[in-house]
C-alpha cells in the first residue's frame, strides 16, 4: 500500500489546484488535465465562448 503523499501529483489546468493520482485514472494518467468534472466543464465552456 502506498501513502497518498507518495503518489504523483499534477496541477489542474482550470483552477490551478494540485491534485493526486487516483485509481480510476490509472490507464490514462498522462491525459488527465483537470481535477474534477466541474473544472473540465468550466474550462470547455470558457474555451467555447471565447
Amino acid at each position: 500500500m502506498r501513502r497518498k503523499g507518495d503518489l504523483p501529483h499534477k496541477t489542474c489546468a482550470a483552477c490551478g489546484l494540485d491534485f493526486a493520482w487516483r485509481k480510476k485514472w490509472e490507464r490514462d494518467w498522462d491525459s488527465v488535465k483537470y481535477c474534477s468534472d466541474r473544472c473540465r466543464r468550466s474550462a470547455k465552456s470558457a474555451n467555447g465562448s471565447a
